[in-house]
């Protein structure tokens, strides 16, 4: 198990390997579909972003309310892929790791062996489980959006798997091989 703390600089995300466990704690934040595009709309008027982007994590979840006295309800992963076409833009500006499940686009792999970025998988239908890792959440941007909003995460010790590592090693490729094996 490799522990990660946040922020994560480029060399540091390039020592990690496809098929690692990490456990990752620190700041990080949240954006899903409608967030994304919000976000490339700041890119494309030159606007500045609701947070510094650079060597950062953007979970790819939409959490639910928390019952009274909680910090955040469920907070499972949602499917990458829907973001791929709003994602290069982000590793340029230094995006460093994205949690989510599921496949991403060969552009994206690209972007990320290009920019030193990693992809982290998070089990999907784990959203209790891994919402015990999040120890503090805040609103930062885009409040309308409702679940889809911006938050900054505190998390302590999240559990993920390198999925994709940033010289292109793809665990769902491999996997796919081991198993044809």
């Amino acid at each position: 198990m490799i522990n990660i703390q946040m922020p994560l600089s480029e060399d540091k995300a390039r020592k990690l390997e496809c098929g690692d466990v990490i456990t990752l704690s620190g700041t990080i934040y949240t954006a899903r579909d409608a967030a994304h595009k919000r976000l490339i709309e700041c890119i494309n008027n030159s606007e500045e972003l609701p947070f510094n982007i650079a060597d950062q994590a953007i979970y790819y979840v939409g959490p639910t309310p928390g019952k009274p006295g909680d910090i955040i309800g469920s907070a499972g992963p949602t499917t990458s892929y829907r973001m791929d076409d709003l994602t290069i833009p982000l590793l340029e500006r230094g995006l460093r790791i994205m949690i989510g499940k599921g496949k991403r686009d060969e552009k994206v792999i690209q972007a990320m062996q290009k920019h030193g970025a990693v992809y982290l998988a998070a089990i999907g239908g784990a959203g209790a489980y891994i919402s015990n890792s999040i120890r503090a959440c805040e609103i930062i941007a885009y409040d309308d959006l409702g679940a889809e909003a911006i938050r900054k995460l505190e998390v302590k010790d999240l559990q993920l798997i390198v999925a994709i590592d940033s010289y292109g090693n793809n665990i769902y490729e491999k996997g796919r091989e081991a198993y044809a094996k």
